[in-house]
This record gives structure tokens, C-alpha cells and sequence, in this order.
């Protein structure tokens, strides 16, 4: 028998979001409640006529229109194929046995799976309500520490830590620690603050920001997310991608919905809408709905059984919302904002387990 070697045979597979049946309507990925731009989808479309060609391995036309939107350096952007392989990369290029890969509470779960193929061990740093903690990152930081994961806004929780404390942060970690700050959601909530305070981190060599086209640009079956590096990391991460990780109609795609601000504002400005209203009426109905700043919203029931009974009433309506065991939330689902009449479904469905 042909065996794989000990720490990833000992490992559990990442665990995805369960999708029902063929006619469910799925609220579980954070998957954006519209589509994505018009011109997007166009692009896109037009570039498979060029399928027989590799796709450019700089993403020169995508980074180019990335630093143009964010007034960056585009020799610092890097792409991937969703944050998900930027984050493989960092682990693996920073991080080994021995090492600490240090979250919080309700960080991306992802990082946990990517810390284990390298046989790093993951560690995780209190929140507080729900809501990232400075103070207890810090306090969590020991000499095995190579790279912290902060998630903001935070995921699944949807709460967020003003950039101030990101800078606090920043300040206070030694200079031997690499900090992330994986911003997947910040187009919900840049308009809260200046996102080129955290951009300009990257300056100082020991901070990487990462975003993504899979939520507010709604692409997220085109695989597109991407970094500001610094030019040191960003060289040995450039060993890792893969060189043709972004296909040529997802990279056409990406720089045509970066491109259209206005048509990803006005997603933001319509999910916002949809989002602020279902957490009233769910506050209404005694749940526990923790501010959100992103795509969706943290549903947290009075008991575990509540929320396994608002589950089970959910999927009799062929509705799915995230159950967040995982994260030792066995007492909240997380509901992707869909378009109101979903929406309305589930209060309705929310409504009924309650009787």
C-alpha cells in the first residue's frame, strides 16, 4: 500500500460548506447576492476566444488596474487564485515544524489547514464578544511566533476592529513576525475608514494585506484574490504560485470589475440595505445579530437546540444557512445576504421554528 507521509495522512480534509440538495437556495458561502458587472462578465466571455493561450503569469493588466483603484506600487500586487493560495504560499514559505501560526477565535478556518500541511501548529488568540482583540493577539505572541492571521472584518463573526488598532497591533509585534491582515470583506467597510493606512503597512516590510474579487465583485467562481507585498516577501512568494494560477477570462473578468467602481458600490450599497433590515427583524424575533460590516450576518440562537431546530426548519424549506460547529459556535448559523425575497423565506421559516 502506497502511504502519504505521517502529518498530512493524520490530517482532516478542510471541511467545505454543506450545498443541500439540487433545490436548495444556498446562504452558506458568502457568495455576493448579485451579479457581478455587466462589462465583467463581458470581458470575460470575450476572453475565451483566447482559451489556447496560457494566461499571463504577471497579471500585468490586473495589477495595473488594482494599483490604479488603490493608488499602489503594481510591482507589489500579487494575484492568486482566491486568497486561498496567497495564504498556502505565506504559511509555507514562512512557517515550519516547530513554528507557531497564531489566529483568533473565529479567524478563517482555512489557515488552520494550511499551518498543518507545513506542521506548524496553529494557535488561537481570544476575541472578545465576538470581536478581534488587540491586547490579546499581543499577549499570545511567544518566541515560536512567525506569522499572525487577522481576519477584518472578521469572519464569521462579520465585526470589526478600526485600523487604529491594526496600527496598535503592527507597533507592538516584534519585527520577526509576519502580519496579515486579510481583508476579503473590506469593500463592506471602507467607507469607515482609509483603507491606505493599512496598505501603507506593507512599507515597513513585515505586513501583507490581502483582499479578494469573490465577495463584493462577485466573482467568486472566477478564482481571483490578491496582496500587497512587500518586495522581499512578495519574491520568495513568487516561488510558490503557480504560474498560471488565474485563468485568462478570470483575470479579464477581474480587471473589468475593479475597473467598475460604481457597479460594486452600488452591490455594496444594495446587500448593506438588504442586511441591516434582516437583522432587525431577526433581532425581533430574539436573536442575538452581532453588528456586520460584511456580506452577511451571525445568527445566535438562545440554545444549540434552537439553532439545530431553526436549521432543520430552514432546510424544510430548501433554504441553507452555515451551522458553525466548526468554530465552536454550536449555538449560531451564519445566513449569506441573498436577495429580499430569500431573505424574506427565512424569516418566515426563523418565524416558524420558534412556535
Amino acid at each position: 500500500m502506497i502511504r502519504p507521509v505521517p502529518h498530512i495522512s493524520a490530517m482532516a480534509a478542510y471541511a467545505l460548506a454543506d450545498l443541500g440538495g439540487e433545490n436548495t437556495i444556498s446562504l452558506a458561502q458568502n457568495e455576493s447576492a448579485f451579479p457581478a458587472s455587466p462589462a465583467a462578465i463581458k470581458a470575460g466571455r470575450d476572453a475565451m476566444a483566447d482559451l489556447q493561450l496560457y494566461p499571463d503569469p504577471e497579471w500585468l493588466e490586473l495589477r495595473t488596474a488594482i494599483a490604479d483603484v488603490h493608488g499602489l506600487d503594481p510591482a507589489r500586487v500579487l494575484c492568486g487564485a482566491g486568497s486561498m493560495e496567497l495564504i498556502g504560499c505565506l504559511i509555507r514559505a514562512y512557517a515550519g515544524r516547530g513554528d507557531r501560526v497564531l489566529g483568533t477565535d473565529y479567524g478563517y478556518a482555512f489557515v488552520a489547514s494550511a499551518a498543518a500541511q507545513v506542521q506548524a501548529d496553529y494557535v488561537k488568540a481570544r476575541e472578545v464578544d465576538l470581536t478581534v482583540s488587540v491586547d490579546d493577539i499581543i499577549a499570545a505572541v511567544t518566541h515560536e511566533t512567525r506569522i499572525i492571521f487577522v481576519c477584518n472584518p472578521g469572519n464569521p463573526t462579520g465585526t470589526l476592529i478600526p485600523n487604529s488598532e491594526i496600527l496598535r497591533l503592527r507597533g507592538e509585534l516584534p519585527a520577526d513576525v509576519l502580519l496579515v491582515v486579510d481583508q476579503a470583506y473590506a469593500e463592506f467597510s471602507d467607507h469607515k475608514h482609509d483603507p491606505a493606512d493599512i496598505f501603507a503597512l506593507s512599507d515597513r516590510g513585515d505586513t501583507v494585506i490581502m483582499r479578494t474579487f469573490s465577495k463584493a465583485y462577485g466573482l467568486a467562481g472566477a478564482r481571483a484574490g490578491w496582496g500587497y507585498f512587500p518586495p522581499e516577501i512578495a519574491a520568495e512568494l513568487r516561488k510558490l504560485l503557480n504560474p498560471n494560477n488565474i485563468s485568462i477570462a478570470s483575470q479579464a473578468a477581474a480587471v473589468a470589475a475593479i475597473r467598475d467602481q460604481a457597479h460594486m458600490q452600488n452591490v455594496v450599497a444594495r446587500t448593506t440595505e438588504i442586511r441591516e433590515r434582516f437583522a432587525v427583524e431577526c433581532r425581533a424575533l430574539g436573536l442575538i445579530v452581532p453588528q456586520s460590516h460584511t456580506n452577511f450576518v451571525l445568527l445566535r440562537f438562545a440554545s444549540t437546540q434552537d439553532a439545530q431546530r431553526a436549521d432543520a426548519a430552514l432546510r424544510a424549506d430548501d433554504l441553507l444557512m452555515r451551522g458553525m460547529g466548526g468554530y465552536g459556535l454550536t449555538d449560531c448559523l451564519r445566513a449569506t445576504i441573498c436577495e429580499t425575497p430569500v431573505m424574506d423565506r427565512c424569516l418566515t421559516a426563523l418565524k416558524g421554528a420558534q412556535k
